[in-house]
């Protein structure tokens, strides 16, 4: 069931328009329809560098830091596949370019380990590759 954000419950814009509201932000006031309902019309959000703005209910979602740590390791897994493809492609295109792709990954991989724990595989996509074979002509 459906919960209407409260003061200090975290949240997100659903559609930033700038860099701000791409951040966590804080509920700081709950706009009502009417005195006596539930039914929030608009909340303010305090974002991290201290700016206050006011959104449409309907504009707004809840989040959380687990909801972002989850958001944080998709990315991340998904920029390593990617990064990992590029490394393979880069071995035969330029030997400059494969070794700064692989020191990429190598950073890439030691961030998602640090910091929040990651253990990307190179060897083992957790998706289906992202390179395809190319139409035709020598595989």
């Amino acid at each position: 069931m459906y919960r209407s954000l409260e003061y200090g419950d975290t949240a997100r814009v659903i559609t930033p328009t700038d860099p701000v509201e791409y951040r966590l932000g804080t509920v700081t006031d709950v706009r009502y329809s009417t005195p006596h309902t539930t039914y929030a019309r608009s909340y303010t959000l305090r974002f991290p560098n201290g700016d206050e703005r006011t959104y449409p209910a309907a504009n707004v979602r809840r989040a959380t830091r687990a909801d972002d740590r989850a958001a944080l390791e998709a990315a991340l897994t998904t920029a390593a596949e990617a990064v990992r493809d590029a490394c393979r492609i880069a071995h035969d295109y330029d030997a400059d370019l494969s070794a700064g792709t692989a020191s990429l990954l190598r950073r890439l991989v030691d961030l998602a380990t640090l910091r929040l724990g990651l253990i990307l595989g190179p060897a083992n996509p957790t998706r289906p590759q992202l390179t395809r074979p190319q139409d035709g002509g020598d595989q």
